[in-house]
């Protein structure tokens, strides 16, 4: 993200962090479906311990910690919004700062690592997946947009298209004014992003990919859902050890 978009999304989410849960979070959201869906996988899998990256006021980890006994920690760039994760009931300890493309933690410090709509408000969104995967020791879980499966069935084909061919990129940049984000009311700045366009940066760290769309959408997920999980693992025997 450039400075000037970095300062924008920092005086957004200072500006809305009160109003935060109440604008933004729904029980029937997309992200609670991916929620549930990965809490039956930390169960399955013995999962012991999780880090969730750009927690917000932090749904996912209240979520969790109300759910499992695993150890929690989340990291938060915004002090507004820890502020406010820490008055819903999480403590100093488990929610901290922390840069999502530059985590202060060793390799392999958490069973699973996971991200829920956060990545499309990174510009070096691979970096901070590089840096997920450096820290997860079984598995990572990523809830997030697909840009390439929303809109209309001609507005889809038009963006698969420029994808295909290699001009999305410049599409999107001309469109934004070359500023390379876009900005809303309800989301402040944002990227066209799509959790499909990290695959090659998570496939290398883990060989076991199992997708789920968490909102209506075709057989194909790359071209209809709006909005896909991901959970990546190790070889299965691995997990459970």
């Amino acid at each position: 993200m450039t400075q000037s978009g970095v300062a924008e999304q920092r005086a957004y989410y200072s500006r809305t962090a009160v109003d935060y849960d109440a604008e933004h979070l729904s029980p029937d959201d997309e992200h609670a479906v991916a929620l549930a869906w990965m809490v039956a996988l930390v169960d399955q899998r013995r999962l012991a311990s999780i880090l969730d990256v750009g927690s917000g006021t932090g749904r996912a980890l209240l979520y969790v910690k109300g759910r499992t006994g695993v150890r929690i920690l989340g990291i938060e760039p915004s002090p507004e919004l820890r502020a406010v994760g820490h008055r819903n009931g999480l403590s100093e300890a488990e929610l901290v700062a922390g840069d999502a493309t530059a985590l202060q933690f060793p390799d392999g410090s958490f069973d699973l690592v996971c991200a829920f709509g956060v990545l499309h408000h990174i510009k070096e969104h691979q970096r901070a997946v590089a840096e997920m995967c450096r820290v997860a020791r079984k598995a990572l879980f990523i809830s997030d947009a697909n840009n390439f499966g929303q809109g209309s069935a001609p507005v889809r084909a038009a963006k698969q298209g420029l994808k295909a061919v290699g001009l999305w990129h410049s599409f999107d940049l001309l469109r934004t004014g070359f500023k390379g984000y876009h900005y809303s009311e309800g989301d402040g700045v944002f990227y066209s992003y799509s959790l499909f366009d990290d695959l090659p940066v998570i496939k290398a760290s883990f060989s076991n990919l199992m997708f789920m769309s968490t909102r209506p959408s075709g057989a194909n997920l790359y071209r209809t859902a709006g909005s896909v999980a991901l959970f990546a693992s190790v070889n299965p025997a691995a997990e459970l050890s």
